[in-house]
């Protein structure tokens, strides 16, 4: 049986920065079967639930890695080592459970695949990586936006 790591908000697990979810029954049922393991890096990195937004600042996941962007918070905190440890137990959870997939929710600072906020924290986006996203892909685990995973599940079988 094929096994994906998955944020654990859409499974319906409260993890969003805001305390709430984004819950799809479609996650929740591959949850229940033991075909993704939800987990939320942010959590993981030691951040509180609920939390303050947070942005990547100066670049997108990669640069983060890097060390030539940060994850800030709209207050100014600087939360970009609670990121970095959520993205690596994030692949060690990957590791762990045989996954070579991860579904994760776009735009987020961690989990986002396609686009990120902008840093501004103006609703604004770029192109490019969560913190997590990256980390997982540099580590050949293929990252799936959540969307684009539901709409290829339309027509094919999971």
């Amino acid at each position: 049986m094929k096994r994906y790591l998955i944020s654990a908000c859409l499974v319906g697990l409260n993890t969003k920065y805001d305390g709430g979810n984004n819950f799809n029954q479609i996650f929740a049922d591959m949850a229940k079967k033991g075909e993704a393991v939800p987990f939320c890096p942010e959590q993981a990195g030691g951040l509180a639930t609920p939390r303050d937004p947070s942005e990547i600042v100066g670049g997108v996941g990669e640069d983060v890695l890097k060390g030539k962007a940060r994850v800030i918070t709209d207050k100014g905190e600087d939360v970009t080592e609670a990121f970095i440890k959520g993205a690596k137990e994030a692949l060690k959870l990957a590791t762990l459970i045989g996954a070579d997939s991860a579904i994760l929710k776009s735009k987020s600072p961690s989990c986002g695949t396609k686009c990120v906020c902008d840093g501004t924290f103006s609703g604004k986006l770029r192109d490019g990586m969560g913190v997590t996203a990256a980390y997982l892909q540099a580590h050949g685990i293929k990252v799936i936006d959540s969307s684009q995973f539901i709409k290829s599940s339309a027509t094919e079988d999971i």
